[in-house]
């Protein structure tokens, strides 16, 4: 049996891109490479940490357009990885650049996050591992 494959992408469901791309734009600091109405729904698409993929998904005929809600069945949060605390640190200055609000570095003894969310509420975090 081959190694287990690392994650490509992740992909978000949005309730409005153009809401949401300009955020995750200045977030990434980055334009998208993928902008594609496929039918059945559009796409927006980055590249981060040149292998992994993140995408904004929009379905014209949502089935729920309430809030992200982790406590719901389905995805809790993204984390991105961050070499140290330190990295933490600059990341938490960068979303207080971009008036993102945040819950703060918070250390734990599995490693240190630095939580906020996105437009729809959904849960992003930094994420490094303990020193």
């Amino acid at each position: 049996m081959p190694e287990f494959p690392t994650i490509t992408h992740v992909a978000l469901t949005v309730s409005d891109l153009s809401r949401s791309v300009p955020w995750y734009q200045q977030l990434f600091d980055a334009q998208p490479i993928v902008n594609e109405d496929t039918g059945p729904f559009t796409h927006v698409v980055w590249l981060v940490g040149g292998t992994t993929l993140v995408g904004l998904h929009s379905f014209p005929d949502l089935a729920d357009a309430s809030p992200f809600n982790e406590r719901r069945v389905g995805l809790d949060h993204l984390a991105f990885q961050c070499a140290n605390r330190d990295e933490l640190s600059q990341w938490e200055d960068r979303l207080n650049e971009l008036g993102i609000a945040h819950g703060g570095v918070v250390d734990a003894g599995y490693g240190s996050g630095l939580s906020f969310r996105d437009p729809d509420n959904i849960a992003l975090e930094f994420f490094a591992p303990p020193s």
